[in-house]
């Protein structure tokens, strides 16, 4: 198949929806497929690229949440999409609608996906207070785009329950993002010879995501200090993001001020494997790629239980899940694994089990069979309309 992702960014591999299409751009070339990928992106890389969309405030504000908006460029939009067999467009932007307007005038079967949970917009505001807000973000986002869809990827069922409730009518396939193959419980030789030279007494607790309001990697700042074993914990905050100098400060009341850093696969592997324990204490979540990378290594994740988040379907028991923004039961969460290190040792086996349930293979399998559905509902009603 010739495939068409459209997103506003894709070079820019510290946003999670960026790293989604470009994993599975990468994953549809291995299997043969032609991808063509209409983003911001170096055109020496990409005959498909435009231009970055610049607007005062907005462009500040986007860049420090590691995005850029696209500026729609018809001459590249009707390239991109001649001869294609299908179109996905990953977010419900300006940039997206346009170009989901000419890909249907071209006659070019359409799908969507839903990357952008209304909560994000509204914690990044500071507007998540406003009650009816998000349930206004998900009918204007279905008005202004989703509704002209007739397939809908959603990477967990938790957002798939979110749209059947606000009145989405599309079809709704739900297929995780999936893992990469290269997330796995073995350690390299030159893994081991550092975690021999890092034995130093401490228990390494780890947290990767974007460093934002709605991640709460304060309340796990906060669980650590409360924690009866503070002294003995170093933390890793993997990320980049608007709240970085605040969790600066405030991780200088630890014992051992939290690492933090922005790191590239093969590093980020290397550390997961050099920790003990994951906390994903972020209350919004479509699906959380990042916990899922970390228990795929067998690391056991300790998750916010938030009814906003897909991420708790991932915990197998009670133990692994706290209540939000309680950072005394996640202090308790993190005690008991402190203190039960043989039971941690049974479930990170399991944990990595859990993981193999959500590689990317499998997603990109499951993806073939959307598109190939999606162009035949587009034949069969074009076929209707001819008749």
């Amino acid at each position: 198949m010739i495939i068409v992702l459209v997103v506003d960014v894709y070079d820019d591999l510290t946003n999670g929806t960026t790293m989604t299409a470009y994993r599975f751009a990468q994953m549809l070339r291995r299997r043969g497929h032609e991808v063509r990928v209409v983003a911001v992106a170096g055109k020496e890389h990409n005959p498909y690229a435009v231009r970055e969309l610049t607007c005062p405030v907005a462009t500040s504000f986007a860049h420090k949440q590691g995005f850029a908006f696209a500026k729609s460029d018809e001459a590249v939009f009707r390239k991109a999409f001649q001869g294609a067999d299908v179109a996905h467009f990953l977010l419900p932007l300006p940039f997206e609608c346009k170009a989901a307007k000419i890909a249907r005038e071209m006659g070019v079967p359409c799908s969507a996906a839903f990357h952008l949970q209304p909560e994000n917009i509204t914690y990044i505001t500071h507007t998540d207070k406003v009650n009816w807000l998000v349930p206004f973000i998900y009918r204007f986002f279905n008005k202004t785009f989703y509704k002209n869809f007739d397939h809908i990827h959603c990477p967990s069922r938790f957002i798939a329950s979110q749209l059947e409730q606000n009145g989405y009518q599309a079809k709704l396939h739900v297929i995780s993002n999936g893992v990469d193959d290269d997330f796995i419980p073995t350690r390299s030789e030159k893994q081991q010879e550092q975690l021999s030279q890092e034995e130093d007494g401490l228990f390494r607790i780890l947290m990767i995501g974007r460093l934002s309001p709605e991640k709460r990697q304060r309340v796990l700042i906060e669980a650590v200090q409360q924690s009866r074993y503070a002294d003995k914990i170093q933390l890793y905050l993997a990320g980049k993001g608007p709240c970085k100098e605040a969790l600066i400060r405030q991780g200088e009341k630890l014992p051992h001020p939290p690492v933090f850093g922005f790191y590239q696969k093969e590093a980020l592997i290397s550390l997961i494997h050099s920790c003990d324990l994951y906390v994903h204490a972020s209350v919004i979540e479509i699906e959380a790629i990042s916990c899922m990378e970390a228990f795929s290594c067998g690391l056991v994740p300790v998750i916010c239980n938030s009814p906003r988040s897909a991420t708790p379907q991932f915990a197998l028991d009670d133990r692994s899940l706290f209540e939000p923004d309680n950072a005394a039961d996640l202090a308790r969460k993190i005690d008991y694994w402190i203190e039960h290190p043989e039971e941690r040792a049974a479930m990170s086996v399991e944990y990595a089990k859990e993981g193999d349930q959500y590689r990317v293979n499998q997603s990109i399998i499951a993806a073939e069979r959307m598109f190939e559905e999606v162009i035949r509902d587009d034949k069969a009603k074009r076929g209707k309309q001819d008749a």
